[in-house]
């Protein structure tokens, strides 16, 4: 609940357009929501329903009032969902607008400079706490999803590797098996005798 609208008049809002803010936020915020800033639209020349924006713990909510301030129109989008936000700067002040995962676009413009940077500063830092918010969950979820599997396991130490040695084969054995495939057809003489110099040469 907000009790003190002066905490939100740093920038030089408006605190009519606040005080009624205020009231009407109180009717709809959320349990252990908090409202961190409140900026006012300000038009170059009539200005008696301004449109604001209001930023929470939870959300972003803008207000547009209607039939001359008798009715408010509430958009509101959780942070969770804002895919990105935008701030454009001219001489007549500024426009903030903000992006949802769904594609939904929505904006405010003539905020006064100094109130749409705060503005833009706060939905910063929020995006990247909801970025670091799904990175997070999507790790947890490819570690839920790989189960007990290990993968690109790394083999353990050489020490630990048994050590296959490979024992030179006795000659007269090589010959005896060299002569056993010539008898049965498995290879021709001349393999046989090449390969038989081979075994007689490493003697």
């Amino acid at each position: 609940m907000i009790t003190n609208i002066k905490n939100f008049l740093n920038e030089n809002q408006d605190p009519r357009a606040v005080e009624k803010i205020a009231e009407k936020l109180n009717g709809i915020l959320m349990s252990g929501e908090e409202v961190t800033y409140i900026a006012v639209q300000k038009k170059p020349a009539i200005n008696l329903s301004p449109d604001c924006v209001a930023l929470t713990n939870k959300r972003i909510i803008f207000f547009r009032p209607k039939h001359l301030g008798f009715s408010t129109e509430f958009q509101d989008y959780l942070w969770r969902d804002i895919k990105d936000c935008h701030l454009k700067e001219d001489f007549l002040g500024a426009v903030f607008s903000v992006t949802t995962s769904s594609g939904i676009v929505n904006s405010i413009d003539y905020l006064p400079k100094a109130q749409a940077r705060k503005v833009y500063t706060f939905a910063q830092e929020q995006e990247e706490v909801q970025r670091e918010f799904r990175r997070q969950q999507e790790m947890e979820e490819k570690r839920a999803g790989a189960g007990h599997v290990v993968l690109n396991a790394t083999p353990p130490p050489l020490s630990h590797q048994p050590l296959t040695t490979t024992a030179p084969e006795d000659p007269l054995a090589s010959l005896q098996k060299l002569k056993s495939l010539l008898d049965h057809g498995l290879i021709t003489q001349q393999e046989y005798d090449n390969k038989k110099a081979e075994i007689l040469n490493r003697l």
